[in-house]
């Protein structure tokens, strides 16, 4: 099964997602409206709230409440990217001017603030006190995150532990919590839903590593963001922490100098894009990736074969075949 296969299954949820989406990001005060859809109508694939239908239609929900959660999730989602391009003062987002490029920082900010306050009022109408402690447990953990990882920002000593423990916070909690939200309106026993959760937080850390690889990888017209960013902004990821750690003091020297120092030119970024692939930084987060998938993908075992988990089994292969 291939992952068309699984858009195609849910398209008919997936417009009714689209028809939430619009309608809840009303207001009237224009300039919301005007922010919100120009990331939201900017080509995102709805990964998450995919995966929420998934999970709820295979613990048995086929209520109403998954569309208002799968905009909820969503609006969370796009609320941290409005945030993130502020605090990396982002040119580009998903290959188009980036919303604080156009607006500017206090618009950006505030219409991300409004997205979490909707996303919460959608929350308090489904009614479900399980929904709202899974929520605000994962958006606080992701507020934790970006403190974290801006604390780091810059340290060219960040540890693999480290590094793990921010892709956790920012990425892996969401893609758990749209994951085991399903789970909760479907009603799932105790141990199916667990796996749910786990199965979401490790495909989370694998699609978290394979999105920071790709940054060594890509090209920038495929990618949607400027190639070397990471680097630029001093953010360290697992490629380089690997390469950091094996390659030649005077090599590691050089690029902590250039990082630190923020002198990081075109041919300075070719080199360390060369450095990390020689060092094997590429091949070994990749391998990381790998084997989270393959421990969420033995997770689904507590479930008896469906089309459901054949598509949770292909949504998993998929972000490892990923190039953009």
């Amino acid at each position: 099964m291939q992952i068309s296969d699984v858009f195609a299954a849910y398209r008919g949820d997936m417009n009714q997602v689209e028809t939430h989406l619009d309608r809840y990001i009303t207001s009237d005060v224009k300039l919301i409206p005007e922010v919100a859809h120009h990331l939201i109508d900017s080509g995102g694939k709805r990964f998450r709230p995919l995966l929420h239908l998934i999970c709820a239609r295979l613990c048995g929900y086929a209520g109403e409440h998954r569309f208002p959660l799968a905009a909820a999730i969503e609006f969370i989602h796009t609320a941290s990217l409005l945030h993130d391009d502020v605090i990396d003062e982002a040119l580009i987002r998903r290959g188009k001017t980036s919303a604080n490029n156009v607006w500017g920082n206090a618009a950006s900010v505030l219409v991300g603030d409004f997205l979490y306050s909707k996303a919460f009022k959608l929350l308090a109408e489904i009614g479900d006190i399980r929904l709202v402690q899974l929520m605000s447990k994962m958006t606080n953990i992701m507020s934790e995150g970006e403190v974290f990882q801006l604390m780091k920002c810059g340290d060219t000593t960040l540890s693999e532990a480290e590094y793990l423990s921010i892709v956790e916070k920012k990425t892996a909690v969401l893609i758990s919590a749209a994951c085991e939200s399903g789970a909760v309106l479907g009603g799932a026993a105790g141990a199916q839903a667990r796996a749910l959760e786990r199965y979401g937080y490790k495909i989370g850390m694998a699609f978290q590593i394979t999105d920071d690889t790709l940054d060594y990888m890509a090209r920038e017209e495929d990618f949607g963001k400027a190639i070397g960013k990471d680097l630029e902004e001093g953010k360290m990821t697992l490629p380089l922490i690997y390469t950091l750690a094996r390659c030649r003091p005077a090599d590691r020297d050089q690029v902590r100098t250039a990082i630190v120092e923020k002198t990081l030119t075109p041919d300075t970024v070719r080199a360390i894009f060369a450095l990390v692939g020689k060092s094997g930084g590429i091949d070994y987060a990749l391998e990381q990736a790998r084997q989270f998938i393959r421990e969420a993908q033995d997770g689904l075992s507590v479930f008896a074969a469906s089309p459901e988990k054949e598509q949770l089994l292909a949504v998993a292969d998929y972000i490892l075949s990923r190039k953009t």
